[in-house]
């Protein structure tokens, strides 16, 4: 199996397939700008010390500032680090907002830390990296196992460390210390703004696209909130315990409030194995493993959990028509292969998600202005901007007859070149 980085370099040779780039060209595409290696040292509660390897990759900031997150995870590495800065430099271009591409990483459990020790790392990689981030620079944001909380904590550190006020340096900040109104479902509605562009393209009706969620944490039940509220029926939710399937419909709330009680989705209608078989009958709804939701009859599937969900040895089972990826990189290129054969429309993560980058953006704009929108304003102005995203790739696509994903990357690509070449750089 190729690494994380090997799989964007596949991206790019595809890419430059397409669209031609020259030998310099897609060199310029294919090296970060710069990589960053750094060791924290953090005390533990126990009084031990602690050293984590830490890492930022800077990958291009032709088009403005690296912008990216900060993943708190046993397997984040440099090779993961390096591949999802150079697709956030893509997203950025794809959605047209004047940001590169970055992204961060501390390899360590969170799980397994206290509240207080995950506070002692944030503030550590703060200092650790204060030189090299900054709001004209590089402007981190959350990630996988971090939130606003952990944002706050770094954009304190970052601040004590440089002696002076700059809350555009984090997004992604508790709404006190210069946070956006609409940050926490921004992946999720930017989402829900492509696919209804992708509907309204294919002339169906909201009712009649059946809906399967996979992860039910922040972007996946925001995602199935909007839409249930939009009228689209949502047929089956889960998460990495297991799913509910019901064709007559899941009210993503009921779901939401089960899930917080007792960690699990399934505990909606189960404790532990022990389920409410009349509830299940009542509801017209079912328990399902998790390789089972993969396969759930649906018109969209959201992947919206962790990467590598769908792969080459489970995308031929896989029967929705539409993917939709909330999270980044559900799909394999091995399980790309298999789905644009089937005819599967996977609309590309750097498209599908872009929504949490672009509200980042927002909150950038407005901790330079000084001023605050309302999240109502902050819909008003996310709704163009994927949705002309999402025509320019629907156009490329269908004119070149190239899958969503092939359109999406050439496109950053191309973008990223522009402002390559209008710097002198290539």
């Amino acid at each position: 199996m190729k690494t994380a980085f090997e799989n964007y370099l596949s991206l790019l040779d595809e890419a430059s397939r397409i669209a031609r780039f020259t030998p310099e060209e897609k060199r310029s595409l294919a090296l970060p700008d710069r990589i960053l290696e750094k060791t924290l040292r953090i005390m533990r509660d126990s009084g031990e010390e602690v050293e984590l390897p830490a890492y930022r990759v800077q990958f291009n900031n032709a088009r403005g500032p690296y912008k990216g997150g900060i993943r708190f995870h046993p397997a984040a590495d440099l090779d993961e680090v390096e591949a999802l800065a150079a697709l956030m430099a893509l997203k950025c271009a794809v959605v047209g907002i004047p940001l590169g591409g970055a992204k961060g990483g501390v390899t360590f459990d969170p799980k397994t830390y206290s509240r207080a020790e995950i506070e002692r790392v944030a503030r550590a990689f703060a200092r650790a990296f204060s030189e090299d981030i900054g709001v004209d620079r590089d402007i981190p944001a959350p990630d996988v196992y971090t939130n606003a909380e952990v944002m706050g904590y770094m954009l304190d550190e970052f601040e004590r460390t440089k002696n002076k006020s700059e809350p555009g340096v984090i997004t992604g900040k508790p709404l006190s210390v210069g946070g956006s109104e609409g940050r926490d479902s921004a992946t999720a509605q930017g989402g829900v703004y492509v696919l209804e562009a992708l509907r309204e393209s294919l002339g169906k009706k909201r009712e009649d696209m059946k809906v399967v969620v996979q992860g039910f944490g922040n972007a996946g039940y925001h995602a199935a909130r909007i839409l249930h509220g939009l009228g689209y029926p949502i047929v089956g939710v889960g998460d990495s315990k297991g799913g509910v399937a019901s064709e007559k419909g899941i009210d993503p709330l009921l779901v939401y409030r089960a899930k917080h009680e007792k960690d699990a989705v399934t505990s909606l209608y189960c404790e532990g194995s022990v389920c409410d078989k009349e509830k299940l009958l009542r509801d017209e709804a079912r328990i399902v493993t998790h390789e089972e939701l993969l396969t759930l009859s649906c018109d969209v599937f959201i992947p919206a959990a962790l990467d590598r969900q769908i792969t080459d040895t489970n995308a031929e089972a896989v029967r929705a028509p539409i993917i939709l990826e909330l999270a980044n990189g559900p799909v394999t290129p091995e399980a790309d292969a298999i789905l644009a054969k089937k005819g599967t429309l996977v609309v590309p993560d750097i498209l599908a998600n872009a929504g949490g980058v672009t509200v980042s953006y927002f909150e950038w704009v407005q901790n330079r202005t000084g001023e605050r929108w309302t999240e109502q304003y902050v819909h008003e102005k996310l709704r163009p901007i994927m949705t002309r995203a999402f025509d320019d790739i629907w156009k490329k696509a269908h004119g070149m007859d190239i899958t969503l994903r092939q359109a999406a990357v050439t496109l950053g690509c191309e973008r990223i070149l522009q402002a390559l070449k209008a710097r002198g750089r290539v």
